[in-house]
């Protein structure tokens, strides 16, 4: 009850602190989720077509992904300093391989016969691609994106070692402080809090894009 008590004094005196470190630690997160999409979704894409190059660039992803958090962080530091920058970089090194594993199988899982249709049609690859691949395959890359985001916003709990400021920094001021279990959980609660969010909010959205889920709805409402 006491260090509940404390928990709560702290967030009484220290709100717009924590607000403000919450607030950095999602765009940081943020941030390399989104870098990361922008480059992996479209290399998911290119490889889901070339499958020679498949597995290496998916090998690459696999060996960044299982670099130690601190060790990428102390390298990325050595090359571009302290800072927010620093950990949006790592956070977009790790954020590649949910994301592009994701974006390959969901193209590479699009039903031939579908594929074939629209060729028939005279659809051109673009189209095809917009049309039809990019679409069914949107929940199972959402799915990479929501993975990718949970992880990151935990990684750049770490940022705090290189300056970046974020949720981390409350959490080590509690390490050295006399009360320090209720300004850890001041740093550690809204982390899990937005973690939580994150992952709930994303799969809503990851429901909503399954095809085969909005089929049978549209079926049910026909009826």
């Amino acid at each position: 009850m006491e260090t509940l008590s404390q928990l709560f004094d702290y967030y009484a005196t220290n709100g717009a602190y924590v607000m403000e470190e919450f607030w950095r630690h999602f765009l940081m997160s943020l941030y390399g989720v989104v870098f990361a999409s922008i480059v992996a979704i479209p290399l998911g894409v290119y490889i889901a077509r070339k499958k020679r190059l498949a597995g290496w660039v998916i090998q690459i992803a696999n060996i960044i992904q299982t670099i130690p958090a601190l060790a990428m962080l102390a390298v990325l530091m050595l090359i571009m300093g302290l800072g927010t920058n620093t950990v949006v970089l790592s956070l977009f090194l790790y954020s590649l391989l949910p994301i592009l594993k994701n974006t390959y199988t969901g193209i590479r899982n699009v039903d031939g016969a579908l594929l074939e249709s629209g060729k028939a049609m005279g659809m051109t690859k673009w189209q095809v691609l917009r049309l039809i691949e990019l679409p069914l395959a949107l929940s199972v890359i959402m799915a990479g994106i929501r993975n990718a985001l949970v992880i990151a916003i935990g990684v750049a709990a770490i940022g705090t070692f290189v300056g970046a400021g974020g949720l981390g920094d409350i959490i080590v001021r509690g390490t050295n402080a006399t009360n320090g279990t209720a300004i850890i959980l001041a740093g550690a609660l809204p982390t899990a809090l937005m973690a939580i969010l994150a992952d709930l909010l994303l799969g809503w959205v990851e429901r909503s894009l399954n095809p085969v889920k909005n089929k049978k709805k549209s079926f049910t409402q026909a009826l």
